[in-house]
């Protein structure tokens, strides 16, 4: 049977009139879970909802960002490299996975303006321009900004443009909790497109590694890890909200809503700190956020958040791996539950979410650095 450059099964038995376009999609999708080996099957969604493969062989698939041609772009944190995904046809699979550069440091971060692709390294933001029509033929990337810690703890990035067009930057923590004179650290930063007018919008973020803003106040929402070696059950994660500059999200003196540091409580100098807007599970790892702006899903589902949580490292009993729902309700979180489950099977994981992307069609695609491939999450 034929096979793709995207490592996926072509189906041709599905142009056979006698198969139902029910029956090709479900042979697609089995043939396409038994290539990569991946026990979709065991994945629980709501009823209606189904996922699928759109991209295999991307090893190490961190942050998604969308080009306006539709070309899914994914940064990775340890494999070096940046993807280009193009689906042309647009049939809801990647065609074939390119390789846009390689040999980077940690270039986790990826975000499109036009057509020009930003990319976050642990010290610097690199833009290749004119990326949609030279994926073949990639340019030599620009150095946009490179005044950034060189600190490997928490330095990997998540980028984004906000609706001001300028471009948000996390800068980690570079320890599990400490306090450091360099307030850059453990904040969001942003700067303008030609790498001008760097300044520090958010204070107190250990490490972000997803944010996104709502679609109709225009307030910043983001993810934040709480630290480490407190014991199981806290602290929480956080999912925060940012409605103006300036704001202290606690770290390192307060994590949650009400758990001081044993070592820095109470040391904030008279700082008030903005709560969270709701607590997550402690250790789950909450990643990658986004809005809900698509039509394909039911109503109840759009404006919402969906939260990739890629699963706990230092639990005695293994949480996250999966992908939440908060929904909101006058613009505040009324509930936290899961959405998808499953990749945490018996106390051991056979992937970890790390990253979503609503498409153009409604769908959502969802980045898994453990298995490398990328996911589509569809409704029917």
């Amino acid at each position: 049977m034929p096979v793709d450059l995207a490592g996926q099964y072509v189906i041709r038995g599905c142009e056979m009139k006698r198969l139902t376009m029910f029956v090709c999609f479900a042979w697609f999708s089995a043939l396409a879970a038994v290539f990569a080996d991946l026990p979709l099957n065991t994945l629980r969604l709501p009823e209606g909802f189904a996922i699928e493969l759109y991209a295999g062989d991307v090893e190490g698939a961190r942050s998604l960002a969308l080009g306006p041609d539709g070309t899914v772009y994914a940064g990775t944190r340890r494999i070096d490299r940046v993807y280009a995904i193009p689906d042309r046809n647009r049939d809801g699979k990647g065609d074939e996975v390119l390789i846009i550069d390689s040999g980077l440091n940690s270039p986790n971060g990826v975000a499109v303006w036009d057509d020009d692709l930003y990319v976050a390294e642990i010290d610097r933001i690199l833009r290749y321009d004119n990326i949609g029509g030279r994926l073949s033929n990639p340019p030599d990337p620009v150095i946009v900004y490179d005044g950034l810690p060189k600190d490997r703890h928490h330095g990997w990035k998540f980028i984004a443009f906000g609706p001001d067009g300028k471009l948000y930057i996390p800068i980690g923590a570079p320890c599990n909790v400490c306090e450091k004179s360099d307030e850059r650290y453990a904040g969001i930063g942003r700067i303008n497109r030609d790498g001008t007018g760097f300044e520090m919008y958010a204070f107190g973020v250990r490490n972000t590694v997803g944010f996104s803003w709502h679609p109709e106040t225009g307030d910043l929402w983001f993810t934040d890890n709480g630290r480490d070696f407190l014991g199981d059950n806290r602290p929480p994660d956080e999912l925060n909200r940012a409605p103006v500059g300036g704001l202290h999200f606690g770290f390192p003196y307060l994590h949650g809503s009400d758990i001081e540091d044993p070592r820095f409580g109470g040391r904030g100098g008279g700082i008030e700190f903005t709560l969270p807007a709701q607590e997550l599970g402690a250790h789950v790892a909450a990643l990658g956020m986004r809005f809900y702006t698509g039509t394909m899903f039911p109503e109840e589902y759009r404006g919402h958040i969906f939260i990739a949580e890629h699963g706990s490292w230092n639990s005695t009993v293994p949480v996250g791996y999966r992908i939440s729902l908060v929904r909101l309700e006058d613009g505040r979180p009324v509930s936290y539950e899961p959405f998808i489950s499953g990749w945490l099977q018996e106390g051991r994981d056979w992937g970890r979410p790390v990253d979503l992307l609503v498409m153009p069609d409604g769908s959502m695609l969802i980045s898994d650095d453990e298995q490398g491939v990328i996911y589509r999450v569809s409704y029917k």
